[in-house]
């Protein structure tokens, strides 16, 4: 009887404070010379209230082997938290640039603000973390999508 493992992995950064990175995977792969590691099999990232799931996960480090961008897919999906609001959402890639603290999502691309249930779909979502911008572009004529409801006042 072979028992699958699951891999945890530590990763501690420093963006503007210092913050830790808890990866689990059911299988591991890193090439030290490329600088990148790729996990399969029911992923999980945490960073703090932050977690992405997937099920093939690709991590670039620098020289140091701090991790500097994280690609996920086959099922990508994520919760995160911007300015006291949690939003969680997927599509078919999920990138995160650490070093720029920006999320993008490629392909099917779908985020909610769980609280007002807003909500933006398109081919890619763009959300810069650090400069709290967020951006939904369309290909082949397809249109962007917002959902949000209206609430009125009743004075």
């Amino acid at each position: 009887m072979v028992a699958r493992k699951i891999i945890l992995l530590f990763f501690c950064i420093s963006v503007s404070l210092a913050t830790k990175i808890e990866v689990k995977a059911l299988n591991f792969y890193s090439d030290e010379n490329k600088g990148e590691s790729i996990l399969t099999g029911n992923v999980e990232v945490k960073r703090g209230d932050d977690i992405l799931n997937a099920e093939k996960l690709i991590i670039y480090t620098d020289k140091n082997r701090k991790p500097v961008r994280y690609e996920a897919m086959q099922n990508a999906s994520f919760k995160i938290s911007l300015k006291g609001k949690i939003y969680q959402g997927k599509g078919d890639k999920f990138i995160y640039n650490v070093t720029n603290d920006v999320y993008e999502i490629n392909g099917n691309a779908y985020i909610s603000e769980l609280k007002s249930n807003q909500k933006l779909y398109g081919d890619r979502i763009i959300v810069d973390k650090k400069k709290n911008i967020y951006q939904v572009q369309s290909k082949d004529k397809k249109p962007a999508r917002f959902v949000f409801d209206l609430k009125q006042d009743d004075n």
